[in-house]
């Protein structure tokens, strides 16, 4: 293998696949005509530009910006790319404006108010009132998912999110990537995207209850002052988890994000392998270029 420590992955996006690599990141694409697109971009991490963000826990926030940003970019230029294949005109950025901002309320709404809202009036202690809005933003969150897993464009995103864990288990466990090797590897793995956001779940009852049941705003606040720690705990559990496979304590923490994966992972076809392939192929070609430089 290549690769000694770093750990390739990326996301699906519309009609394609980002892999990230140790330079920037690769977003291959499947055009309307059956070719395929590759478009690569250099990307230096900030935990490489400035040392003490990439510090243990620390890392952890400046790692889910990055991954916002990036993943932000290569969906919206996978939209154009579909656009254009569609015949008619890309989205303006006031569209990807408003279709962020509207995102953006629904997590803050569903995610965030709503599940503290509604135990308001519940006198349990601190503890439980902790633990049932968790559960309830967790299930919030898996209802969310499974109702995006309905929609046809969406199942054919997780479809393409299947082909890219699939690619990256195979690259992991064997150092090669080929139809017949990847034909071998599942869907789901333990550096997932689903699985940090299960696990962010997890530390926040934990953090949340260590500050009590102060009143509505004052939990809110509480709740943005968290964020950094609770965001570097969880991307601390999820590279151990995805270091040490065997691991069962470190298996049982991320098993329920891995069971969600079965919603937002699906079995992919042979030309979406090929499309993942491609990705993670450039983001390689790009860390040996960059290193020969």
């Amino acid at each position: 293998m290549s690769d000694d420590r770093f750990s390739y992955g990326g996301q699906a996006v519309i009609e394609g696949v980002m892999i990230r690599g140790r330079q920037g990141y690769v977003t291959a694409f499947r055009l309307a005509d059956g070719g395929v697109q590759v478009a690569t971009h250099e990307w230096v991490p900030l935990m490489k530009r400035h040392r003490l963000l990439g510090l243990p826990i620390i890392r952890g926030t400046p790692a889910l910006i990055e991954a916002l940003v990036i993943g932000y970019r290569s969906l919206m230029a996978s939209a154009d790319v579909a656009a254009k294949g569609e015949g008619i005109n890309p989205p303006s950025p006031f569209h990807y404006a408003l279709s962020i901002a509207a995102a953006l309320a629904i997590v803050i709404f569903g995610f965030v108010l709503a599940p503290s809202a509604i135990l308001e009036r519940l006198e349990l202690s601190a503890i439980a009132l902790n633990f049932i809005e968790g559960i309830v933003r967790f299930c919030f969150f898996v209802i969310f998912v499974y109702a995006t897993s309905l929609m046809p464009e969406m199942r054919r995103v997780y479809q393409y999110h299947g082909a890219e864990h699939k690619v990256i288990n195979a690259f992991e466990e064997t150092g090669h990537w080929g139809p017949e090797e990847t034909s071998r590897h599942g869907t789901l793995h333990q550096r997932c995207g689903t699985s940090f956001i299960f696990t962010v779940l997890f530390v926040g009852i934990i953090m949340h209850a260590a500050v009590g049941w102060p009143d509505f705003w004052s939990r809110m606040l509480w709740r943005i002052i968290l964020l950094p720690p609770i965001a570097g705990i969880s991307y601390e559990l999820i590279k151990l988890a995805g270091a040490h496979k065997s691991s069962r304590l470190l298996a049982l923490l991320v098993a329920p994000g891995m069971w969600l994966q079965r919603i937002t992972t699906r079995p992919p076809t042979d030309d979406q392998v090929e499309v993942a392939v491609q990705a993670l192929e450039g983001a390689l070609e790009l860390d040996e270029a960059t290193a020969e430089a």
